[in-house]
C-alpha cells in the first residue's frame, strides 16, 4: 500500500487478548536473531571475498612482474627495455590494483555490518525482550489482583447463603416451640434476620466493588498495557528499518567506491592503443634482415651437366604435354583462387561489422571459421596457380610455343576391368591398379606414367570402328615388331605353370629353360593369331620367362571327371597355403598343389577336395578354384591367387591365415562390389567391381561394412558392395 494506513489501537480493538499480543511480539523480537545472523553471514561473505580478492591480486602481480619483459619485447629483444611496459601491461596494473581497492572496500564493508549492524541488532533484541517480559509480569500482577476482587465477591455470596440458612432454621424452630419457650425463639430468629440483611448488604457491597474493578480492568488497565505492548513492538520495527537503511548505506557506499575505482581502470583501458604494444615490440626488435638466396641447380657428383633445359625431341614431347597440361589447369586454378579470395574478402567486413556486438558473438565465430576453412582451402590451389604460372613461363622461355601446330590427346582418367595393353609402352593396364588414362577423341589408352611421354600426334575424333581398326594395326606393329626380338610366349596348355614364371623368370630363369618351357606357339606366330585365341594378351618385349624351381612343380592336374548324380564337371584348385589335418575327415595338402574340387564351400568355410587318391576336407580360405582350368588366357600377367602363390612359392613357404573357420557354423553372406574403390588406411580393403567377399560385419549405421578376403578381414564402403547368394 502506498498511502499512510490507519492507526489502530490494540487496547480497543483486542480485548482481553495480551496473551496472543505477547506471543506476538516476543516472536518480532525472536526475528531480529536471524537478521542479525544474516548480516554476520554478510559481513563473514565479505571479509573472505576481500581477503581471496586480495590475495588474487597479489598472485597476478608476481605473475605480471616474472612475465613483464616477454610480454613487452619478448623473450630475445636486441634492446632491453629496462623498466618500461607496454601499453597493455599498464593497463593490466591499473586493472589490478583497481582490484585489490575493491577488495579493501569489501574488508571495510564487512566490518561496518558486523559493528554497526549487527552488534546493535543483539542489543535491541535483548533490550526489547527485557521490556515484553515486563509486560508480562505486570500483566500477571493485575489479574491477580482482579481474581482476589472475584474471590472475595465469591466468599459474601458464600457468607449470605450460610445466613439465609441459619435464618430459615430459626424460623423453622420458631414454629416448632411450645409457647412458653415461643419468646425465646422468637428474639432469636429477629437477630439472625437482622444478622442475615447486614451480610446481604455486604454481599451487595461487594457485587458492586467487582463490577467497578472488572470494568477497571478490562476498561483501563488491561487496555494500557496492551497498548504498550503495541508500541514497543512498533518501536522495535523503526529501529530494525534505521539498521535496514544503514546497512544498505553500507553496501551503497562500498559499490560506489568500487566503482570509481573500476572507472579509474575503464578509462585506462579507453587509452590502451592496440598499436603501441607492436609499436613497442618492433622498436625494441628491429634487426637487419636480408632475403635467403634463390635455388640453383647442383649437378649430380656422378654426371657432369649444366643448367639448361633439355630441348631435344624426346624432351619436347614431355615439355609440349606438360606446357598443355599446365595451361588447362591454369584456369581452373585461377577460378578457385579468385572464389575464395572474393569469399575471405566479404567474411572480413562481416567481421568488421559484427566483431563488437555481443549479440553477434556466434556470428563472429562462425566467420571466423570460414576464414581460415577458405585459407585451408585457398593455399593448395595459390601454390597450383603459381607452380603452374613458373612451369608455363620457364617452358616458353625455353622451347617458345611448341604448341601450335599439334594435336595433344584429350586424356581422362580409366579404371581397367578387362586386359588393356598401354600403348605406349604394350605393358598391361589390367590388375587391382589398374588406373591409367585413355584419349575422350582416339581411344588411346596409357599408363598414368606414360601420359606426359605420348606425343601430341592425335587423329582427332574417331568413330567406335576407327578407334578398334587403330587398335588392331598398332597391336600388329607392335606383334610383329616383338617376333624379331628374343620374346618367348607360353602355349595355352602350359598356362599354370607360366602364371608363377611370370613373377621369377626375370630374376631366376635363362635363355635356354624359357626356350624348354615355350613350345605351343611358333616365333612366327603373327598378332592376328594371337588375337583369335580371346583373352589372350601381346607377349612383353625383351623379357625371357623362366619356370620356377624344380621342387615347386606340381604334377598336372588330375583328369576331369562327369559327376553322373549331378551333371556337373568337377572344378580343379590347386594350394594357396599348406595345411595340416588337425581332425577326422580332413586331409593335408601342400602349397602349390593341384586338387580336384568334390564339393564346393556350402558356407561352412570347408571344401572337400581329392589330392591324388585321398579325398577330404580342406579351408576354403586356403584353396584358390578354377571353374575352368582349360580357358586361362597365356598372358604372362595374372591376378588370380594361383600366380601370386606361385610366385610366393619361388621365395619360401607362405603361411596360411591365422584363424581358420569351424565346420558347422552357420551359413555365410558374401558380398560383391558395385564400383572400384582404392583403400585410404591400413584398416580398409581395396577392390575393383565384381571382387568377392565374406561378410563379417554389416553397417550399423556409420557407412562401413566389415569384410573377409584371404583371412584378413577389414572395411568397405557399405553403398559400395551388395549381398549376393552363394
Amino acid at each position: 500500500m502506498d498511502g499512510q494506513p490507519s492507526a489502530v489501537n490494540f487496547g480497543e480493538e483486542l480485548k482481553d487478548a495480551f496473551k496472543p499480543i505477547s506471543a506476538w511480539v516476543a516472536g518480532g523480537i525472536a526475528w531480529l536473531d536471524d537478521i542479525q545472523s544474516f548480516y554476520r553471514e554478510r559481513a563473514v561473505i565479505e571479509k573472505e571475498y576481500a581477503a581471496k580478492l586480495n590475495a588474487l591480486t597479489k598472485k597476478y602481480f608476481e605473475k605480471k612482474a616474472k612475465r613483464s619483459s616477454s610480454l613487452s619485447v619478448g623473450d630475445a629483444p636486441l634492446m632491453t627495455p629496462g623498466s618500461l611496459e607496454s601499453a597493455s601491461l599498464t593497463t593490466w596494473t591499473t586493472i589490478l590494483t583497481a582490484t585489490e581497492y575493491v577488495s579493501k572496500e569489501h574488508d571495510n564493508f564487512a566490518a561496518c555490518l558486523s559493528v554497526n549492524v549487527c552488534d546493535s541488532l543483539k542489543s535491541i533484541a535483548a533490550r526489547y525482550e527485557d521490556y515484553r517480559k515486563r509486560h508480562e509480569s505486570f500483566a500477571a500482577k493485575l489479574l491477580a489482583e482482579r481474581d482476589s476482587v472475584y474471590s472475595d465477591l465469591k466468599k459474601c455470596k458464600d457468607s449470605y447463603d450460610a445466613t439465609c440458612r441459619v435464618v430459615e432454621e430459626k424460623r423453622a424452630k420458631v414454629d416448632k416451640s411450645y409457647d412458653a419457650a415461643k419468646p425465646k425463639a422468637e428474639k432469636s430468629y429477629q437477630a439472625q434476620l437482622i444478622e442475615m440483611n447486614n451480610v446481604k448488604n455486604a454481599y451487595l457491597l461487594q457485587i458492586a466493588v467487582t463490577n467497578r474493578q472488572k470494568h477497571k480492568y478490562f476498561h483501563e488497565d488491561l487496555p494500557e498495557l496492551i497498548n504498550s505492548l503495541q508500541d514497543l513492538n512498533e518501536t522495535r520495527v523503526t529501529k530494525l528499518n534505521a539498521l535496514w537503511t544503514l546497512s544498505n548505506e553500507l553496501d551503497s557506499t562500498c559499490r560506489k567506491n568500487t566503482i570509481f575505482h573500476l572507472s579509474g581502470a575503464i578509462a585506462k583501458i579507453a587509452r590502451n592503443i592496440p598499436a603501441y604494444d607492436s609499436t613497442m615490440f618492433a622498436k625494441h626488435n628491429m634487426a637487419g634482415w636480408a632475403e635467403p638466396s634463390n635455388f640453383v641447380f647442383e649437378p649430380s657428383p656422378i654426371w657432369h651437366d649444366t643448367d639448361e633445359i633439355v630441348v631435344d625431341e624426346n624432351a619436347k614431347v614431355f615439355l609440349r604435354n606438360l606446357l598443355g597440361k599446365s595451361r588447362r589447369g591454369l584456369e581452373d586454378a585461377k577460378t578457385h583462387v579468385e572464389s575464395r579470395r572474393k569469399e575471405i574478402g566479404e567474411l572480413r567486413k562481416l567481421i568488421d561489422t559484427v566483431k563488437l556486438d555481443e549479440s553477434k558473438m556466434q556470428r563472429e565465430i562462425d566467420a571466423t571459421r570460414s576464414i581460415f576453412y577458405n585459407f585451408e582451402e585457398l593455399a593448395p590451389h595459390s601454390t597450383k596457380l603459381t607452380t603452374l604460372r613458373v612451369e608455363i613461363e620457364t617452358i616458353l622461355g625455353a622451347v617458345g610455343e611448341i604448341e601450335r601446330g599439334t594435336q595433344t590427346h584429350k586424356f581422362k582418367a580409366t579404371t581397367f576391368k578387362i586386359p588393356t595393353n598401354c600403348d605406349f609402352c604394350n605393358e598391361t593396364l589390367w590388375g587391382l591398379k589398374s588406373k591409367g588414362f585413355t584419349c575422350q577423341d582416339c581411344g588411346y589408352s596409357c599408363h598414368k606414367h606414360c601420359e606426359m611421354k605420348v606425343p601430341a600426334a592425335c587423329p582427332g575424333v574417331l568413330d567406335k570402328a576407327a578407334k578398334k581398326a587403330l587398335k588392331e594395326e598398332k597391336r600388329a606393329s607392335m606383334a610383329i615388331g616383338g617376333s624379331n626380338g628374343n620374346d618367348t610366349e607360353l602355349s595355352r596348355s602350359n598356362t599354370m605353370n607360366s602364371l608363377s614364371s611370370s613373377y621369377s623368370g626375370g630374376r631366376l630363369g635363362t635363355k635356354s629353360s624359357a626356350n624348354k618351357l615355350s613350345t605351343g606357339v611358333s616365333p612366327s606366330t603373327t598378332s592376328v593369331e594371337l588375337e583369335a585365341a580371346p583373352g589372350i594378351a601381346p607377349p612383353r618385349r625383351n623379357r625371357v620367362i623362366a619356370p620356377p624351381p624344380e621342387r615347386y612343380i606340381s604334377p598336372p592336374p588330375e583328369p576331369i571327371a562327369e559327376l553322373p548324380e549331378h551333371g556337373k564337371r568337377e572344378k580343379a584348385g590347386r594350394m594357396i597355403y599348406t595345411y595340416s589335418r588337425t581332425g577326422e575327415g580332413e586331409i593335408s595338402a601342400e602349397a602349390g598343389a593341384d586338387v580336384v574340387v568334390i564339393e564346393p564351400d556350402d558356407g561352412s568355410g570347408w571344401v572337400t577336395v581329392r589330392s591324388g587318391h585321398t579325398e577330404g576336407l580342406v579351408p576354403a580360405t586356403y584353396i584358390d578354384v578354377d571353374p575352368s582350368p582349360t580357358a586361362r588366357p597365356s598372358s604372362v600377367h595374372s591376378s588370380s591367387n594361383a600366380s601370386i602363390a606361385n610366385s610366393t612359392f619361388s621365395t619360401g613357404k607362405k603361411k596360411g591365415p591365422a584363424v581358420k573357420p569351424k565346420r558347422g557354423a552357420k551359413r555365410v553372406k558374401h558380398v560383391e562390389a558395385l564400383y572400384d574403390y582404392e583403400a585410404r588406411s591400413g584398416a580398409e580393403h581395396s577392390m575393383i567391381e565384381g571382387d568377392r567377399f565374406v561378410l563379417v560385419k554389416e553397417d550399423d549405421g556409420n557407412g562401413w561394412a566389415e569384410v573377409e578376403k584371404g583371412g584378413i578381414v577389414k572395411s568397405v564402403p557399405a553403398t559400395y558392395v551388395q549381398v549376393v547368394e552363394g
